[in-house]
């Protein structure tokens, strides 16, 4: 890794750019977001390198502080600072970690968590997730990429952590004209374990999905799990068998682990024989929802299945197709369930409203004519913030069904 610079910028010397006129509605309410079509975009402006901390002000010269600002993007400019002045050395970022930190020492204590969630943190656009000594560091906007230097000089200061990686290799970088890479920022070894649950997962945070480990789904796992002693359950796009995993240690009578991924499957393996209870734990690997299908035709039957698949909606034209999608998966997973027992369906796709997911959730279940009761309505845990206005930012919903007999 290069030395961090000093700072992002020199204050005195930060752009000032405008909004149009009529077009502050929004950012005067508060919303941290300013569009391209609502600033000034001036030969000058475009001319800024992408993330370049700006002011920001209104054509009445109202002051909004300080913004991160990138020409090629529709989301122009996101908020920072209310002070247009602010230093952004690290000592800044330092701060704003370490409010992180307490806030997460706080609601989850053991020190694996989500510890910085973009907006909802004031770090718009960045992602990391903890794993005691390792960290799992995502730069979603060109801003938080400029300062992943001085992020990471920040972290060592705050944990001394033995590993930093960049995960960056999320679809949404290419809005900001960022390329896509998963690389070491610090140390030189990337394996790491998550504690969950009584469990010691193995993860795999260089080749494994997103930043290693599904954090948002912990209060819905331990849940899940609490309704599994003595249960057939079957895992779906089950990753590296968190669901699966924690029914098994709750008692679950036999798991049934389902994944496209022989890496995530192998693992997840690794931590039931590790446990004691890999006799009760088997491993298919196929494509889900051909699987499901196939599973659902020979006649097969779980007393609790989980159904927790990959965003079906990645950009907001797929919505209706995504629909499709969720009632299709709903109505195998729950054709899957065995009279009496537990449907958990989960949607990560924050273009699919909670309403419109329980619709389709709701149509599919419908389709294999059986009764329903709906005994939860759940979302990613306290170590996820939400911006209050940005509701999209609220990605995770689950939903949690009895089909009685």
């Amino acid at each position: 890794m290069t030395d961090s610079p000093d700072a992002l910028d020199h204050a005195p010397d930060r752009p000032l750019l405008r909004l149009l006129s009529g077009r502050d509605r929004r950012v005067k309410g508060g919303h941290p977001w300013a569009y391209s079509n609502e600033i000034a975009m001036t030969p000058a402006a475009r001319a800024l390198p992408a993330g370049t901390p700006i002011r920001l002000e209104g054509d009445d010269g109202a002051k909004y502080g300080t913004w991160l600002f990138n020409p090629h993007s529709l989301i122009a400019a996101r908020f920072l600072s209310p002070h247009p002045g602010v230093v952004l050395d690290k000592r800044f970022f330092r701060g704003r970690l370490a409010d992180c930190l307490a806030l997460r020492d706080r609601l989850v204590g053991a020190p694996y968590y989500r510890l910085v969630h973009a907006e909802a943190d004031r770090l718009p656009g960045l992602v990391i997730d903890r794993y005691d000594d390792v960290l799992a560091l995502q730069a979603n906007s060109a801003g938080m990429e400029l300062a992943t230097p001085l992020l990471v000089a920040a972290l060592r200061d705050l944990i001394g952590p033995r590993a930093i990686v960049a995960r960056n290799d999320a679809g949404t970088r290419k809005l900001e004209g960022l390329a896509t890479e998963s690389r070491l920022l610090l140390g030189e070894d990337a394996t790491a374990r998550v504690k969950e649950g009584g469990l010691d997962f193995s993860i795999d945070l260089l080749s494994g999905q997103k930043t290693g480990w599904f954090f948002d789904q912990r209060d819905n796992r331990l849940r899940v799990a609490a309704l599994s002693r003595g249960a057939t359950v079957l895992d779906a796009f089950c990753h590296t068998g968190g669901f699966g995993l924690l029914a098994a240690a709750a008692g679950a009578a036999q798991v049934t682990l389902l994944d496209r991924s022989e890496h995530a499957l192998a693992l997840a393996m690794d931590t039931a024989q590790r446990h004691g209870f890999g006799d009760r734990v088997s491993a298919v690997k196929g494509e889900a929802m051909e699987t499901l299908e196939r599973m659902l035709g020979e006649g097969q039957r779980f007393e609790v299945v989980v159904a927790d698949p990959p965003a079906f909606a990645k950009a907001r034209k797929d919505q209706p197709v995504a629909m499709k999608a969720y009632a299709r998966l709903a109505r195998m997973a729950a054709g899957l369930v065995a009279p009496g027992g537990i449907l958990f369906i989960a949607s990560c796709s924050h273009h699919v409203s909670p309403g419109d997911f329980t619709d389709a959730v709701a149509h599919g279940i419908s389709r294999t004519r059986r009764p329903a009761r709906l005994l939860a309505t759940t979302g990613a845990g306290p170590d996820h913030p939400v911006h209050p206005l940005l509701p999209e930012s609220a990605y995770l919903k689950g939903l949690l069904f009895h089909l009685p007999e």
